[in-house]
C-alpha cells in the first residue's frame, strides 16, 4: 500500500476549520481540469495515494488534490484521550476528541482553500466513510462521490462490526514499533502486508523501497487512530444520499467486507458497485486502470442521469470476470 510523493506535486498547502489546521497539497499537470479531491484512511498520510493512480486521473482531465486528515501526516494532532486502541474506540458509545461532522467539515475547508465551490470526491477506506458524509452534509459542495474499500457512513460499532473481519483489524490494532524512522519504516511494511490481496505475491523488497520514501509514523499511532475511528456520526443516514455514486471495493479485501460495498451500493439510490479482481485493502498498479476509467465514467455521465428513486439498488459490474468473495 506504501507510496511516494516524486511529484509533480505543489508545495504544502494549509487549510483551517477551526483551530484544526489540514495540510494539503496539489498535483500541477494539468493546471486545469475537474476538481478531484482525494481523501485517505484511517491514520495514513496522503502521499500514500501512489503517484501513478494521480497521474493517470490527471492524464484523464482531473485536478488531483489530495490531503492529510486531523490526527495524521501534517495535519493537526489532537491531545489524547482516554481510548487508546482502535478496536475498543470502533464499540465505544461516542467520540471524545470529535465528530465525524467535523472530518466531513475538514474536506470542505480544503476545497474552500483550493477556491473550489464543488468537486469530484474520491475516498478510500475511513475516507471513503468520510466523503459519503461530505455529500449527506454538504450535497451542494460534490459532484460525483467514489468511495474505495468503505463501510457504510451512517453505521457505527457492532453494525460496523458486521461489515470488518475482526481478526485483521485486531492483528492492525496489535501492531507494535518504536516511534522511530526505522519503527515507521517497518510499520508501513507491516500494514502493506497486512493489508494485500492474499491471491498476489506480497512484493516486500518494493513496499519497503515505498515506506522508505515515505515514513509515516501514522500507520502505527494507536492513539490517533482510535480519535479518527471513534469519531461519531450524529446526521442522515446514506438512503438520502442524492448525489451521483461509485462504489469500488477489492474482491480479495483482507479488512472490509465486500458486502460492506453491497450494502453501500443498495442503499445510495441509482450507484453503482464494482468489484476489483485481485485486490485487497489497497490499490494496486494492476487496478489503477479500472479505477481512472470508472472515476471518468461517472464524472462524464453524472449530469445525464435521470433521478432514481430511493428504493432502487445499485447495478454491480465485476473487472475481470472474476467472481466476488
Amino acid at each position: 500500500m506504501s507510496s511516494s510523493s516524486a511529484g509533480p506535486w505543489s508545495a504544502t498547502r494549509w487549510a483551517e476549520n477551526g483551530t484544526v489546521r489540514l495540510a494539503f497539497d496539489r498535483w500541477l499537470e494539468p493546471a486545469d481540469g475537474e476538481p478531484l479531491l482525494l481523501v485517505i484512511g484511517l491514520g495514513a498520510n496522503r502521499h500514500w495515494f501512489p503517484d501513478g493512480l494521480c497521474r493517470m486521473l490527471a492524464g484523464r482531465g482531473f485536478a488531483v488534490a489530495r490531503y492529510d486528515q486531523r490526527d495524521g501526516g501534517e495535519s493537526t494532532r489532537l491531545p489524547p484521550t482516554a481510548t487508546r486502541s482502535p478496536l475498543s474506540a470502533l464499540f465505544g458509545k461516542r467520540g471524545e476528541a470529535y465528530t465525524a461532522e467535523d472530518m466531513a467539515d475538514d474536506a470542505v475547508a480544503v476545497m474552500d482553500a483550493l477556491g473550489w465551490p464543488s468537486a469530484h470526491l474520491l475516498g478510500v477506506s475511513l475516507g471513503g466513510a468520510v466523503t459519503q458524509r461530505v455529500a449527506l452534509r454538504h450535497p451542494g459542495r460534490v459532484r460525483t462521490l467514489t468511495c474505495v474499500a468503505a463501510v457504510p457512513a451512517d453505521t457505527s460499532g457492532l453494525r460496523a462490526a458486521r461489515y470488518i473481519r475482526m481478526r485483521t483489524l485486531a492483528k492492525f490494532a496489535a501492531l507494535r514499533f518504536p516511534d522511530t524512522p526505522e519503527g515507521s519504516i517497518a510499520a508501513g511494511v507491516a500494514v502493506s502486508r497486512l493489508l494485500a490481496s492474499p491471491n498476489r505475491p506480497f512484493d516486500e523488497s518494493a513496499a519497503r523501497e515505498s515506506a522508505a520514501r515515505n515514513v509515516d509514523g501514522g500507520v502505527h499511532d494507536r492513539q490517533a487512530q482510535s480519535r479518527q475511528i471513534g469519531a461519531q456520526w450524529h446526521g442522515g443516514k446514506i438512503d438520502a444520499m442524492t448525489r451521483p455514486t461509485l462504489v469500488l471495493h477489492g474482491a480479495d479485501d483482507p479488512l472490509i467486507k465486500p458486502a460492506a460495498a453491497r450494502a453501500i451500493a443498495s442503499r445510495i439510490p441509482g450507484s453503482r458497485l464494482v468489484l476489483l479482481p485481485e485486490v485487497g485493502h489497497e490499490l494496486p498498479e494492476h487496478a489503477w486502470e479500472s479505477v481512472t476509467t470508472e472515476v471518468r465514467g461517472l464524472a462524464d455521465t453524472a449530469h445525464r442521469r435521470p433521478p432514481r428513486s430511493a428504493g432502487r439498488s445499485g447495478r454491480t459490474r465485476r473487472h475481470g470476470g472474476r467472481p466476488a468473495t
